[in-house]
């Protein structure tokens, strides 16, 4: 099994787990709009859906650091490889 798998992954280099390129871009779309959402619902006096869309930012933000570790050990492991968005 290669380091950016996650361990017991049915994934393979040549077929990966999940697509990263695209789960980077949405993640970083669902980071954004969350950002937005939490940023309207504070300014309409409603705390509790500001603070529920800044826990799902958060979320978002940890997501797009797993990926981005994934993707640096992928470019490790296949050095000069193209990836596309679906790959």
């Amino acid at each position: 099994m290669t380091r950016s798998q996650p361990r017991r992954a049915r994934g393979t280099v040549g077929h990966a787990n999940s697509a990263l390129n695209l789960r980077l871009a949405l993640a970083s779309f669902g980071l954004v709009i969350m950002i937005v959402f939490s940023a309207l619902a504070f300014r309409a006096d409603l705390a509790w859906l500001g603070v529920v869309c800044a826990v799902l930012a958060v979320v978002a933000v940890v997501d797009l650091i797993v990926i981005q570790r994934r993707r640096a050990a992928r470019r490790r492991e296949e050095p000069g490889a193209r990836h596309s968005l679906f790959e």
